[in-house]
Formats: C-alpha cells, structure tokens, sequence
C-alpha cells in the first residue's frame, strides 16, 4: 500500500539532515596493468567455458562382431563377418554398399526380425538374442519404426487409419491413437488428406505416411529400407529432407540402407558394407 499522509513534513525533514551537497567524485578509470589483467581473466573463463567436455551422445543401439551365415558348406553366404558399430540418438546413418553386401540383413538384425549367429546386439537397452516371436514383435512396435521402399501400408485403410495402426496395437484406445496420427500427419504435409486411402495417393505420399506412421510410438530407432528407391529424383528428396528434420526435432535414430548419393550426402555420417563388412568405420 502507497502511503500518501505526512508525505510533505517527512522530506522537510530529510531535507535539513542531509545538509549540504558535495559533488560527484569522478570515476576511476583501470590503468593499463589493470585493464590486462581483467582481460587475461575473462580470457581463461571463455577458455574454462570453451574446453568444458560437450555432453555425451545416447547410444540408442549397439552391435558386437555380430555375424550371420545362410546355408552350409560350399554354399554358405557370409552375410555379416564381424560387423561392430553404435547408432547415437538424433543421428541420420547412411547404410551404404553393392547389391548383396549385408545391408538388409543389418537391417533384419537390428529390427528383432533375425537372429545372428554370433556376436551381439543390443537396442533401447534391450538385448535381443533369444526372444521369442511374441516378445520380439512387441518390442517391435515399442521402440521400433521401419519406412520400407515400397510403403507396405494397408490398401483399405485411410492415410490416419494405417498411421494409427501401431499405437491401436501397442494398446492406446482409438481416439487419442487418430488423434496422435492425425498430428504427425499435419507434420509430415499431408494434412487435409486423412481420410484417403492409399491407392488415391502420389508415391511420394504414401511414403510420407509410411514416415509418420514410423513415428506413432516415438521409436529410438527407426530403419529406412531404400525409403526412396521409388520415388522420382525431386520427391526422393523432400522425403530425405523430412527424414533428417525429423530425426533430429525428435532426437530418434534412423539408419538409412540406401543406394541413393542424395541420402548419403543429407546423412549426419555414412557406415559401408562390402562382403559383410565394414570398410568405412562406425
């Protein structure tokens, strides 16, 4: 509260204790040693700051001298031979290499749908040897995402139906399943097309519907299989620009097997297979 009373004889009064005014003293300028040694301080602060240790990347999965062999005997194919790598959160990886050099079957690895025969791997903090067919397709669906190249959606369900489809089957109840698609829809650019089903869609969008509905769960990592393998040169693009923004808005690993340069060049950094392995280091 503002008081107002007695307001004039109180500044009578102050007037006659403070007597007279004395001038302002001038200000003290630092000499040169001075001004050299505030400057050598704040120097060795911005250097303290500069050189403090950036914060670790999360490591959203990791594999160990993995190896997978089909077939026996002469016949055998060495599809991974010692295949050791870390996929961080927030990172597009390019998945590069021939026809037939490991790649898709790195990609089966990692997504819980085969086993390897050695070494070992591990995803969201899940080792993945000896699941069961139950338990790995619920860890699927969890922490999971996969764009295939040719799009894999469901032909009778519309555009929000077939992106709410994970969440339905990870248990949310309809409404906020819809609801949640209907947003990553909007995201991805294809809002005012929900409703649509997938023959009544460009290639471009049905993949842009694979995206989001890669994404319904928040996966950590999500698994591109030549997302752009049947796209035109131009809507390969703006896929490949959609899937790095969003991983790194929503901090989500993607790995990318890819044979398109476009991919490699918007990839934060590229792995190459040749014969089952590695020839350009994780």
């Amino acid at each position: 509260m503002t008081m107002t009373s007695g307001a004039d004889s109180s500044d009578e009064r102050a007037g006659r204790r403070e007597g007279p005014r004395r001038e302002p003293r001038a200000q003290h300028t630092a000499g040169p040693r001075a001004q050299h040694t505030a400057g050598r301080r704040a120097g060795q602060s911005s250097e303290r700051r500069a050189t403090q240790p950036a914060a670790a990347p999360v490591v959203v999965a990791r594999c160990e001298q993995l190896r997978r062999e089909y077939g026996r005997g002469e016949t055998a194919v060495l599809a991974l031979d010692g295949v050791s790598l870390r996929l961080n959160a927030g990172e597009v990886v390019a998945l590069t290499g021939p026809s037939g050099s490991g790649k898709s079957t790195l990609l089966h690895v990692l997504g819980a749908m085969d086993e390897p025969d050695g070494g070992y791997v591990e995803v969201a903090g899940n080792a993945l040897a000896g699941m069961d067919d139950g338990q790995a397709s619920a860890f699927r669906n969890a922490h999971l995402g996969f764009v295939f190249q040719l799009f894999h959606l469901v032909a009778s369900l519309s555009a929000e139906q077939n992106v709410a489809l994970p969440a339905r089957l990870g248990g949310l109840d309809d409404g906020r399943a819809r609801a949640r698609a209907r947003e990553l829809l909007e995201r991805v650019g294809l809002a005012g097309l929900e409703q649509r089903t997938p023959d009544r869609m460009s290639g471009g969008q049905r993949q842009r519907v694979a995206v989001a509905r890669a994404l319904i769960n928040d996966p950590a990592l999500v698994l591109a299989d030549e997302p752009t393998g049947n796209l035109d040169h131009v809507t390969g693009g703006e896929i490949v620009e959609l899937l790095v923004s969003l991983a790194h808005e929503r901090d989500v690993a993607v790995l990318v097997a890819t044979h398109d340069p476009a991919v490699t060049a918007a990839a934060d950094r590229e792995l190459r297979l040749v014969d089952g392995r590695l020839v350009v280091p994780a």
